[in-house]
């Protein structure tokens, strides 16, 4: 039987029907974790060590992603970061197969679900308006009602989303305080000046299970998640062994040396040495460090007053440096959140020749640093003497590192490390990082010293997967020709735009010494004449400054007008050109065949 044309329209419209939701339910059943990324960083892929985190999960974990959908309609950037957090977490949950349950919780005003989210911890983000705030975080919980949160998704993190939600999970998987095993003669436990702890080891003893190693120890506890050591002093040989067993056994360590204690010097200890040093373990490990040298770096000085004269204005000081974004790693999790890092004469690290070992620096200095020997910078003392003595060498150094790798020490052990080293012990000292408060005893930070300690204790304390995770690059993707072109026009103006300003400094400065000569009825023809002079010429070099800033962004301008056109004008005008000649050529078409079609009937009628 012939179908007729409605009849076979209807047959074909069934069966795609029953294709499309076929096709549905076996991709819903069989490519639950299918994903197509084209970003450049793979941010939408997860690593492998995450896979294996999750298939380790021992027990089934609840994840409670609180997001305040109402509150933050009106800052897109917000909602389209909450999207991701949330596509992620979604993704986490279909490779689990069961193992996570994700649970999506809007905390709106004054509900149970607020009550909720304050409960957990987590810290709510005030609205510019002052009428409300962003609950913006996540809870995690596994069977034994064990707890871990993080408080706020900051953006400035968005790189290390992954991270962040696997170090989590591997936290809940891990119940149980860390132990962490001590080895320092720094006055960890009394602060000079106050008697406490120090702020940073206050916080390792509320957050970990902190055990100073004994005098005399032959081995470290085997139940030891990490070895801290901190300005050692008299490393016994069978204390050396102990240390490189435990190492190059697979344990991790956090190790922090110094040239000049500063901390010691201020405990006015005469008989503690100012410098520390593990030569023979740095040696094992494949790093190279000088207790002897400290750095001075001029691009990075602290500014402080002079003690030779204090009435003076805050003087640059080498010997004490505020490291910024630009000095630290982009690619590690230790580093790469930071703002601000405060160190006070610190070492340099370098990979020694022939090392087996992979040296990754963590902080540097600027390229404005050089080593300096430490008696000398000692007997200078005098800032500006400090500066005038750098002599900046031709790449920055390394005042942090994490060391990873094959190490071996022949005729006793080998095996993988992986270690931090960081050539300071003053970041630990509160003065250089934080204000305490002495009526109520808490700590306004004003540099991030403690977030750096304690990024690398969670980092060496995860497991190996957790470790491998790293940063996927910025999800930003700078405009990469607009920041060349700046730099192209700075270079081209840079040296018109100094030499300006140089006379325009010159020019007030004589026209102030004018000035204060006398008033205009005191002042001579000639120096009248000097002063209507200077004047003009200070007019005239403002309007030449305001011309060549102006000519660093004409450039710019210009590429932003092209762009605005191509978006605004271009290429609509495009879409319709190509509509047009489209539906020309179909006209054409459409003629040519009805032309055909009359020429085919008139011959078949002839």
């Amino acid at each position: 039987m012939k179908l007729s044309t409605r009849s076979y329209f209807w047959s074909a419209l069934g069966l795609a029907t029953l294709a499309f939701l076929g096709l549905n339910i076996f991709a819903n059943n069989f490519f639950i974790d299918a994903r197509l990324d084209l970003t450049q960083s793979r941010q939408y892929t997860l690593s492998s060590g995450t896979r294996s985190i999750i298939d380790q999960l021992p027990e089934p974990v609840t994840l409670r992603f609180y997001f305040s959908r109402s509150n933050a309609a009106d800052y897109p950037a917000t909602a389209a970061y909450a999207k991701r957090v949330r596509d992620l977490l979604g993704h986490y949950a279909a490779v689990s197969h069961g193992r996570i349950v994700l649970e999506d919780i809007d905390p709106a005003p004054f509900t149970p679900e607020e009550d909720r989210a304050t409960e957990a911890g987590l810290r709510p983000i005030p609205l510019a308006n002052g009428t409300g705030s962003i609950y913006f975080g996540l809870e995690g919980v596994n069977t034994v009602d064990d707890r871990n949160t993080i408080p706020n998704f900051a953006p400035e993190r968005e790189p290390y989303l992954e991270y962040d939600l696997t170090s989590l999970l591997f936290q809940l998987s891990h119940p149980g305080k860390r132990k962490i095993a001590v080895l320092s003669s720094l006055p960890l436990t009394r602060a000079p000046g106050s008697g406490q702890p120090l702020g940073i080891y206050a916080d390792l003893q509320h957050t970990y299970d902190v055990r100073m190693l004994p005098d005399e120890f032959r081995e470290i506890p085997k139940d030891t998640n990490l070895l801290l050591i901190a300005h050692p002093q008299e490393i016994t040989p069978s204390k050396m062994r102990a240390i490189l067993r435990y190492v190059l056994g697979g344990g991790r360590a956090l190790i922090f040396l110094d040239p000049m204690s500063e901390l010691v010097q201020q405990e006015q200890t005469p008989s503690a040495p100012p410098s520390s040093d593990l030569n023979l373990l740095l040696q094992a490990w494949g790093v190279a460090y000088n207790p002897r040298e400290l750095v001075l770096d001029r691009g990075n000085a602290q500014r402080i007053r002079n003690p030779a004269d204090p009435q003076r204005a805050p003087v640059p000081y080498p010997m004490w440096q505020h490291l910024t974004a630009g000095n630290f790693s982009k690619t590690d999790p230790v580093t790469a959140s930071l703002t601000g890092v405060n160190l006070a004469s610190p070492g340099a690290l370098s990979q020694r020749a022939g090392a087996t070992t992979k040296f990754e620096p963590l902080l540097v200095s600027s390229a404005d640093a050089m080593l300096y020997p430490r008696d000398q910078a000692l007997q200078l003392k005098d800032p500006g003497a400090l500066m005038s003595a750098i002599k900046p060498g031709a790449a920055p150094l390394t005042l942090a590192a994490r060391i990873t790798g094959h190490a071996a020490v022949p005729g006793f052990a080998s095996g993988n490390i992986n270690i931090v080293v960081v050539a300071d012990t003053d970041v630990l000292d509160d003065r250089f990082w934080a204000q305490n408060d002495p009526q109520t005893g808490t700590r306004a930070p004003f540099a991030d010293n403690e977030g750096l300690v304690l990024n690398a204790i969670e980092s060496l304390t995860g497991s190996d997967e957790l470790i491998t995770l790293r940063a996927r690059g910025n999800t930003e993707r700078p405009f990469t020709v607009v920041r060349r072109m700046q730099a192209d026009a700075e270079a081209r103006f840079r040296e018109t735009l100094d030499s300006l300003r140089t006379r325009l400094t010159n020019a007030q400065q004589q026209f102030s010494q004018l000035q204060q000569g006398g008033s205009a009825a005191t002042l001579s023809a000639e120096q009248q004449a000097a002063m209507d002079s200077l004047q003009r010429e200070i007019t005239g070099t403002r309007a030449q400054l305001r011309d060549v800033q102006a000519n660093l962004r004409a450039g710019i301008d210009r590429l932003g007008r092209i762009l605005a056109f191509m978006n605004i004008l271009l290429v609509p005008l495009l879409v319709a050109g190509f509509a047009l000649v489209f539906g020309a050529i179909r006209r054409a078409r459409a003629k040519g065949n009805r032309r055909k079609a009359r020429l085919e009937a008139e011959g078949g009628a002839a």
